[in-house]
């Protein structure tokens, strides 16, 4: 029986037939070992990366990869087109300034809701902040950029490409998101209702009011455009395909969680004595 379990290679673990019931279970135990080894292999293989590094990296690149998409001409985001109807009708305040103030309502209505102080709402306002602050520093630069179609056509594309990798890296740091995506994930437990829907109502009603603002206002309406109807009904396949992709070469891991649990099991451990 032993060599017969040092010889085998089964590449799906299935319990050979001709196995009588004596032998079944000591080969499934052996059989779970062997799977264990091998993903502890695969994760070893991969990059570790922090996800406070990994958050950095998303709040980084998304507001490079929103004002991209508005400087393709293409649009912009649903989540990011009502501080931008602000900014377009009260343009006195930038556009980070007005995306964080944006953000901030959103928190105080989840508060508001839940009735209480969440903590880890302030912390997804200081995200928030900061990638207001981001989009301020990459307007400085980013109108002097040439404008020409195949150039334009290029912006969407990696704006497209960095919002999906933006998105796949805050779902899988572990740490707070800013509040334009903590925003529906909260409300739809606060009703009970599917995220799903929670999601594409509340994205229809930033651009409802993007539409109005501008256009009753301004007599023209900005802001939204073929990419931002592409982003909407194709993102969440490629967030997936980019969130995949990742899985298999990277494991992020925030080192603040990791250090609470260390410290928590140590101090577990010590009480116990």
């Amino acid at each position: 029986m032993v060599k017969y379990l040092q010889e085998t290679t089964v590449a799906d673990y299935t319990t050979p037939k001709f196995l009588d019931e004596s032998q079944k279970g000591a080969y499934n135990k052996y059989s779970e070992k062997r799977k264990k080894r091998a993903c502890n292999r695969m994760e070893q293989k991969k990059m570790v990366l922090r996800g406070e590094a990994a958050l950095i990296i998303a709040v980084i690149i998304n507001s490079l990869g929103v004002l991209l998409m508005l400087q393709s001409g293409s649009g912009i985001s649903a989540i990011s087109s009502v501080p931008y109807a602000f900014h377009q009708v009260f343009p006195k305040l930038t556009l980070g300034t007005w995306t964080y103030i944006f953000q901030g309502v959103l928190i105080l209505t989840l508060m508001i809701m839940r009735k209480k102080f969440v903590p880890q709402y302030l912390c997804s306002f200081i995200v928030g902040f900061v990638f207001g602050k981001m989009l301020d520093i990459h307007e400085m630069w980013i109108g002097a950029l040439p404008t020409a179609l195949p150039w334009r056509t290029l912006y969407f594309v990696i704006s497209y490409i960095l919002i999906c990798i933006r998105i796949a890296l805050s779902n899988r740091c572990g740490l707070p998101i800013i509040p334009t995506d903590l925003f529906p994930r909260e409300l739809s437990e606060i009703i009970s209702a599917k995220y799903s829907k929670v999601k594409i109502s509340f994205d229809v009603i930033c651009l409802a009011t993007t539409a109005a603002m501008t256009g009753f206002i301004l007599g023209h309406i900005y802001g939204l455009g073929i990419g931002t109807v592409l982003a909407a009904f194709t993102m969440g396949k490629g967030i997936a395909i980019v969130g995949n992709a990742m899985d298999k070469h990277i494991a992020i891991a925030p080192y603040i969680t990791n250090h609470i649990r260390r410290h928590g099991s140590h101090n577990a451990q010590y009480a116990g004595r």
